[in-house]
């Protein structure tokens, strides 16, 4: 069996399993991604895919780092929810892991009102802060699928032009 079939085969998992890491927040979606691209290419002896797009598609790896940052936290904090909010958001995620595919929409939800209820004892607040963080990681969510399809989309052109 040629070896570059092994890589290559190994860069797609990585690929896949990336892409579903942007949906899973257990995995880490967009450098999975880059690690397979940057495989492929490794394994091409870099002839299709040279370093500029491997170089954008590091960029686009790290924008994703600040959309996650922009997405959990600011917007929540936007809204003046408090530390526990932000915790309970965070724990909220990973209890949904165990509730797919609902517990992956609902828990951010539930976790970030139940801190924020926890703290300010204001039904309302925490709904609205609730409300806010769920918006800001689905947004968030989007944004990095979008990301990687752009990155998918900028390797494919940089392999087949």
């Amino acid at each position: 069996m040629d070896p570059s079939f092994m890589y290559y085969l190994i860069a797609a998992v990585l690929v896949v399993v990336g892409i579903a890491g942007v949906l899973l927040p257990a995995l880490p979606g967009l450098p999975l991604v880059f690690a397979g691209l940057l495989l492929a290419a490794w394994a091409d002896d870099f002839q299709r895919v040279g370093w500029l797009p491997l170089l954008l598609i590091g960029l686009l790896t790290t924008l994703s780092f600040l959309i996650d940052f922009l997405a959990s936290v600011y917007g929540a904090q936007r809204l003046g929810a408090s530390a526990h909010a932000l915790w309970g958001a965070a724990i909220g995620t990973v209890a949904g892991l165990f509730f797919l595919p609902l517990g992956l929409f609902l828990g951010p939800f539930v976790g970030a009102w139940l801190g924020e209820y926890w703290h300010s004892r204001g039904v309302g607040k925490a709904t609205r802060v609730g409300l806010g963080t769920w918006l800001g990681i689905l947004l968030g969510t989007a944004s990095k699928l979008a990301l990687g399809f752009c990155m998918l989309g900028l390797f494919a052109f940089a392999w087949f032009f």
